[in-house]
């Protein structure tokens, strides 16, 4: 486009906002792609025919707009969740990016604080940033870790209007105590927010943060069908709550913000549930083999109930991903000093990453 060229420095960009840069992971294409925790398993066809179908029933009443409240998606997400939910506790948005800004929309702002234990999932400043809200870190153990005592402690101090807690953690896979959770809830007066987004990766026998939502109203529990869903691309998150806090959530949303396409894909995956989960144990099975190999090959893999697994004993990071790039194998840096994080992906995936590493340190 012709003209005076600008750069974002000419703009009245928001003083808040100068020198920020956007988020997002390095994208390229390679051969294996393991770097932002994707479902690297492709949808069923069956699945994905029964979705089309339910898309093409959509399109014939497309130039009307979609359900405003989706009621039948909210329910469709209670019954999936189970734990005593009805519709009225659920709550739904374009990916559990947006379902956050919603939480920040209502209860953060200008002269509010959003509060996280770090290392965490770098989108929560940047939601938190993008209503003017302050952005205040906690501490971790030296292992990632939290104990409620440690936890309680810094949020009393603290005292934040909203509270994020990553459960499993991101990017670093650690599992959340849920006595850390209720006494986070225990010591705030905020909103308390568990980002369950990698739920479905943690053991079987361990508890949600959804059998603590009875009788706390500042509880609610986010999730995505991203991961175990394998449903990256259709951005669909939701949330579960007290029914007066999805009041507040309304308050802020874009009206029909949920399109009748995405309803439809997402009401089209959850009829096939227990098909689409089914992939979940074998991604479990590959971060565990990875797990096993690093440590075998001399790295220090930590604990993860996610799809992934950051690992330490890296002496050079970035000589190592780029090492692994140019062999066609994607990571991630995450800043963290001497680690890199890799989604598990498919036996296959899995395989050709742990063998260019190990071609690398044979090369070393």
């Amino acid at each position: 486009m012709g003209g005076v060229s600008a750069s974002l420095e000419d703009l009245p960009l928001r003083d808040d906002l100068r020198g920020k840069i956007p988020y997002g992971a390095p994208q390229a294409s390679v051969p294996i792609a393991l770097n932002v925790n994707e479902n690297t398993h492709p949808v069923p066809q069956e699945v994905a025919d029964d979705i089309l179908d339910g898309i093409a029933v959509a399109l014939r009443e497309i130039n009307r707009y979609p359900d405003r409240e989706f009621d039948t998606l909210r329910e469709a997400f209670a019954d999936y969740l189970g734990h005593g939910l009805t519709a009225q506790n659920m709550w739904a948005a374009n990916g559990s990016n947006e379902v956050l800004q919603h939480i920040m929309q209502a209860f953060g702002g200008p002269g509010r604080t959003v509060f996280g234990f770090g290392p965490t999932y770098s989108m929560y400043p940047l939601l938190a940033a993008g209503t003017g809200a302050g952005w205040v870190v906690g501490e971790r153990g030296h292992d990632f870790t939290l104990t409620p005592e440690f936890a309680a402690e810094q949020v009393a101090q603290a005292d934040p209007d909203i509270i994020l807690l990553c459960s499993p953690n991101n990017p670093t896979g650690t599992p959340l105590p849920i006595d850390v959770i209720e006494a986070v809830y225990q010591a705030s007066r905020g909103v308390v927010v568990v980002d369950e987004a990698y739920w479905e990766f943690a053991p079987h026998d361990q508890r949600s943060a959804l059998t603590l939502l009875h009788d706390r109203p500042r509880l609610a529990v986010s999730r995505t069908m991203s991961k175990a869903f394998a449903f990256a691309g259709a951005r669909v998150g939701y949330l579960a709550a007290n029914p007066a806090f999805i009041d507040a959530l309304r308050l802020v949303r874009l009206p029909y913000h949920l399109s009748s396409l995405t309803q439809a894909a997402a009401l089209g995956a959850l009829r096939h549930a227990d098909t689409m989960l089914a992939m979940v144990d074998d991604i479990v099975a590959q971060r565990d083999r990875m797990g096993a190999t690093l440590s075998a090959l001399g790295y220090e893999p930590y604990e993860s109930w996610t799809n992934f697994i950051l690992f330490g004993g890296v002496n050079d990071p970035a000589a190592t991903w780029r090492a692994l790039f140019e062999r066609g194998v994607l990571v991630r840096d995450v800043g963290l000093p001497g680690t890199l994080r890799v989604s598990a992906g498919t036996e296959d995936e899995t395989t050709a990453f742990l063998d260019q590493l190990a071609s690398i340190d044979s090369q070393a």
